[in-house]
């Protein structure tokens, strides 16, 4: 059984680099409310014509896929969704029908934009890529005529410094260093004092919401987010990883924003 983090501040052991489920326990404490999505039905198409319909009912979605995502028929998996705005819902899917795999998806009911990401664990042996990698895709639903900017690739984030804090055991540091790679330290919980430089990923979805996504090198997890960067400074998230007993594991989180800084660069940009 996994332990909550403690409020103690002493560091970890430098020597003693914590697994994915012992830092991921409590990280959904502060996560904004579960939303219910019991009677929806929604049909998406992403850039490259892969097709996802999907029907949900209290606890779980029925689902399918065409494409690059494609399923032999049709697929049940438990799901977990969050109304991160009164018109914006993030959908993520911790795939019992498929081993070591997840999909999140975030839609507007407004603006019928979507945007998909799947994370993937690889073969033990991922040289010098992580473990867990994650693809992406902008789409559209079903729900009306798209409208607004296309979600892609955004640099907004270069050079800003937030806190995150998930629990009153978990605090953590990111900043934002160029469009391919972000560092964190852990600054409460039990990885205090551990810190590094991982791959990410961001997307702009909407004004103020952005999609920010990292693998990490050093252990096997990965993890999608939304921040919300405009009022509510909230962010919803989950991972991917592998635990401690070496099996593949889902977690929920989420927590509060709290921006300490950014930097301009004078001259030459980030990559």
């Amino acid at each position: 059984m996994t332990t909550m983090p403690s409020a103690d501040t002493t560091p970890a052991d430098p020597n003693e680099w914590r697994s994915y489920d012992e830092f991921a326990a409590g990280i959904d404490t502060f996560r904004l409310p579960d939303a219910s999505l019991a009677g929806v039905t929604i049909a998406l198409t992403l850039d490259d014509d892969t097709r996802l319909a999907l029907a949900f009912d209290a606890d779980t979605v029925r689902w399918s896929a065409t494409g690059a995502i494609v399923t032999a028929g049709e697929l049940t998996d438990p799901y977990d969704a969050v109304r991160v705005r009164d018109d914006v819902v993030f959908v993520h899917l911790p795939l019992d029908s498929r081993e070591l795999e997840a999909l999140t998806i975030v839609y507007s009911e407004t603006t019928h934009r979507a945007l998909v990401t799947r994370s993937l664990i690889g073969p033990e042996d991922a040289g010098t890529e992580p473990r867990v990698g994650q693809t992406f895709w902008a789409g559209i639903t079903d729900g009306g005529s798209p409208t607004g900017a296309v979600p892609a690739p955004s640099r907004d984030l270069i050079g800003k410094r937030n806190l995150y804090r998930y629990s009153p055991f978990h605090l953590y540091e990111h900043v934002y260093m160029s469009s391919e790679r972000y560092a964190w330290q852990c600054v409460q919980g039990v990885q205090r004092g551990h810190g590094d430089t991982d791959l990410s990923t961001v997307w702009k979805f909407a004004d103020g919401l952005y999609l920010f996504c990292f693998r990490e090198f050093r252990i096997a997890v990965a993890s999608v987010w939304l921040h919300d960067l405009g009022y509510q400074l909230r962010t919803t998230g989950a991972f991917l990883g592998i635990a401690g007993d070496g099996a593949a594991e889902h977690s929920r989180a989420g927590g509060h924003i709290y921006p300490i800084g950014s930097v301009t660069y004078p001259d030459v940009q980030p990559v």
